[in-house]
């Protein structure tokens, strides 16, 4: 008996009511004589189920099937070698899918037992500010490329990039180890010299804020650009762009901004100042998946880029950025992305990501623009390899296919993770308005749709206490707290310390306020009601002290 042959059974195991022989699929296991039988059934194909494969006469690679099968894996069980008459064999290719199939039934099975979260117990149960969400189907996904062996780039990744496309619409997604890298891609495609005129040179400036997390800054200057830091709004922390414009000098080549903890920044103002001035724009998306802005009028950006209505933040400039490390919106464990709509910049972005190469086929393929043998570039000799070019000096950034596998399944999620996050926030800040006169409560712009990270308190001036005292005392009441990340990244060692040159326009007062006074508890998908309502009672609980 070989693996993949099809049987018909004459003991009814199936039934022990009907004793009528029924065909069933055996998948040898580690014992010479121990086989795992998954009983065949007749079924229409429109009614097919997840975790049911039909089997139909071109699967068959000797013997036949009279009428095409389904492959049912409920109830399969192990048992010893009954009296079987052999029907056929399946091809290669469609036992695989049922080999596979087997391994995701006992793959659900184990994520039922290993993967369950303990009930909340208040007082006990760490509330935490984010994290994972997800259920059998990133894990069967996880498995299914494990099963695979591709270990760089493949199928998951391009199935991934196109749905993230489609959800975004965008024309161009490439993936990436991290946000961090995205972002470091974003700021040196510009520095390109495919841009001619239009390209970043070493000194040039890009208007950022300084409240921020550090990996928007870092690639402005690893790539021998100087940040110029304005101040925030509180209550958005985003950009106060009623200070944007004063900010500009000849040097200034581009605007680099996130949308904070999901609050979209004013991008009408921020595209207009764009405008203007001829800036490139890039938007790090990496805390705010989902949300969306409603624009005021149509604007016509650098390089020839028109936006206009209502779209997803990220998509807005000329290029945005995500991060899937397990805190964000959805998560691949590590892995970033970026998107554009400009094709030249996507071939940049794409070059800096794979090592700086000129050629843009994908793992595995060669030849993709016919002229791989045929090209005179830089003072190479004619037909060099296009494998082997380099037009840009660049790195290694890929994701692997196991990390765009777990990314496939939660895209399928991230709608319901966006509302399931709006509907956190709100409720803490219908919760919480009763503390306005110790917290300045978060706001967004009233044509934003915001897609929340956190929900973020600012203690009022003149507070009767401090932040050190109440996120102490929520953190011992197990609710986890975080800052704004840098709060001012001009006072961080790495700033002090390391030297590097920068500009700043005005005082950062409000930035500073934030390093000082502000922090934020999560809303992520993983938040029940009952811990939510747990963390606006321990919040007012502290300020009836005073």
């Amino acid at each position: 008996m070989r693996e993949g042959e099809i049987w018909w059974v004459e003991a009814g195991y199936t039934d022990r009511n009907r004793r009528k022989a029924r065909p069933v699929v055996v998948v040898k296991v580690l014992e010479r004589d121990a086989f795992y039988y998954l009983p065949l059934t007749s079924q229409k194909i429109n009614s097919l189920k997840e975790g049911e494969i039909l089997l139909t006469h071109e699967d068959m690679e000797s013997g036949t099937i009279k009428t095409s099968k389904v492959l049912v894996f409920k109830g399969c069980i192990c048992n010893r070698k009954y009296l079987l008459k052999k029907i056929g064999k399946l091809k290669r290719a469609s036992f695989d899918k049922v080999v596979r199939e087997l391994i995701f039934y006992h793959t659900k099975n184990y994520v039922k037992i290993f993967h369950t979260s303990s009930p909340f117990t208040p007082g006990k149960t760490r509330i935490n500010y984010a994290g994972r969400v997800y259920n059998e189907k990133e894990i069967q996904n996880l498995v299914d490329s494990a099963l695979d062996f591709w270990l760089t780039a493949g199928r998951f990744d391009r199935e991934f990039c196109a749905k993230f496309s489609q959800y975004l619409n965008v024309k161009h997604v490439l993936t990436c180890n991290s946000g961090s890298s995205a972002n470091l891609l974003a700021v040196s495609a510009l520095t390109s010299h495919k841009l001619r005129e239009f390209k970043l040179n070493p000194g040039d400036e890009i208007i950022t804020v300084a409240a921020g997390f550090p990996t928007t800054v870092a690639p402005i200057i690893q790539n021998n650009l100087v940040p110029v830091f304005v101040d925030i709004e509180l209550g958005t922390y985003n950009i106060n762009t009623d200070l944007l414009e004063g900010a500009i000098s000849p040097r200034n080549k581009a605007i680099f901004l996130a949308h904070t903890l999901g609050i979209p920044f004013n991008l009408d103002r921020v595209l207009e100042i764009a405008e203007k001035y001829n800036l490139w724009v890039i938007e790090d998306n990496c805390d705010a998946l989902g949300a969306e802005y409603t624009l005021k009028r149509e604007y016509k950006l650098i390089n020839g880029k028109v936006v206009s209505g209502r779209r997803f933040t990220g998509t807005f400039g000329h290029i945005g950025t995500s991060s899937f490390y397990p805190a964000h919106h959805i998560t691949m464990g590590e892995g970033g992305a970026v998107y554009t709509d400009d094709t030249r910049l996507y071939r940049i972005l794409l070059s800096f990501r794979d090592w700086g190469r000129d050629c843009w086929c994908e793992p595995g393929k060669d030849n993709t623009c016919g002229k791989r043998f045929s090209q005179k570039l830089g003072d190479l000799p004619e037909g060099y390899d296009h494998k082997y070019i380099y037009s840009h000096l660049g790195y290694n950034l890929k994701i692997t296919d196991m990390q765009a596998a777990v990314g496939v399944a939660q895209l399928e999620k991230l709608a319901g993770f966006v509302e399931t996050r709006r509907r956190n926030w709100q409720k803490l800040y219908e919760g919480l308005k009763e503390l306005e006169e110790f917290f300045i409560l978060p706001r967004y712009p009233e044509n934003a749709h915001p897609s929340p990270f956190g929900f973020v308190l600012t203690i009022r001036d003149g507070a009767p206490f401090t932040r050190k005292e109440i996120v102490s005392y929520l953190e011992e009441k197990g609710i986890q707290t975080r800052m704004i990340f840098a709060g001012n990244i001009t006072r961080q060692p790495a700033m002090v310390d390391g030297g590097y040159e920068y500009r700043v326009v005005g005082e950062l007062k409000n930035t500073n306020k934030v390093m000082m006074d502000t922090f934020w508890v999560g809303v992520y998908p993983g938040l029940t009601d009952v811990m939510v309502d747990y963390m606006i009672e321990q919040i007012i609980c502290f300020c009836q002290k005073f």
